[in-house]
């Protein structure tokens, strides 16, 4: 299993910040990665589909080998990966909005968290925001429009401005100072959330840690790949792979997209 690929699949290409993170921590690992832009966003889907759709990117990802699956899709992993671990006998590594170290890091007892729809009406999001958040004050926002936005290839510009103006507005007049994003897209948004956001808002996402628990889980299974090897990823999309191709280019990465039908 050591020579085996990572497996990383998200409802588009926002897991790519996830991906990024991975491949800086395990330099070692090859990866692959399946963007489901096609069926983009995840949020606005009835947890049936969601589940419909995470198992068959999870059966995309095992029969080409992959040795564990990260489900790079806060909505995936809340309405689905419980049953992936179910059906599955990969080890599976989840995405959670970062709520608990949002909490303890809080000075004003406010937190704003941009998810997804999908994500913010699930059971594991209720649970995470009850048991890591006793105290404090959780301002939900759905993040709409902004995935679908992203996955167009719009990081910038008056349209994106003002719609994370309107969606910041009712967080910030009610005092937060972290804001957690709450989706595998929002990373891509740091820079123009941060030319909106007072000085005293901190931005707080999941992409390192998420790679420290792939790390960790390789590690107790005795499956690392040895230092001296260099890592090849490979990375495939439903959709138009020049998206992804540009945000690669943004993250710093020389690998390319391709299509596959799935």
């Amino acid at each position: 299993m050591k020579e085996a690929p990572i497996g990383i699949f998200d409802s588009g290409v926002g897991g790519l910040t996830v991906w990024h993170e991975i491949v800086r921590l395990l330099p070692a690992e090859d990866t692959l990665y399946l963007a489901d832009s096609a069926n983009a966003p995840y949020g606005e889907k009835s947890p049936e589909e969601i589940l419909a759709l995470s198992r068959k990117n999870t059966e995309w990802l095992l029969a080409r080998g992959c040795k564990l699956v990260v489900v790079a899709c806060n909505t995936a992993t809340t309405n689905a990966i419980a049953s992936l671990r179910r059906e599955y006998p990969a080890p599976f590594i989840g995405i959670e909005p970062a709520i608990k170290p949002a909490a303890l890091h809080s000075q004003t007892g406010k937190i704003g968290v941009l998810a997804t729809r999908g994500t913010l009406a699930s059971d594991l999001f209720a649970n995470t925001s009850r048991n890591y958040a006793e105290g404090i004050r959780i301002l939900e926002q759905e993040g709409v429009g902004l995935v679908r936005l992203i996955e167009s290839g719009v990081l910038e510009g008056p349209e994106l401005a003002g719609r994370l103006e309107s969606l910041l507005a009712p967080m910030l007049e009610e005092g937060i100072d972290q804001l957690v994003l709450g989706c595998t897209h929002y990373p891509f948004l740091i820079p123009a959330l941060q030319a909106l956001l007072p000085e005293g808002v901190k931005i707080v996402d999941c992409g390192l840690p998420v790679a420290r628990q792939t790390r960790a889980v390789l590690e107790a299974k005795e499956w690392l790949r040895e230092e001296a090897h260099r890592g090849r990823h490979a990375l495939y999309s439903n959709a138009d792979p020049q998206v992804m191709d540009r945000l690669l280019q943004r993250l710093g990465h020389p690998e390319r997209a391709r299509f596959a039908e799935f």
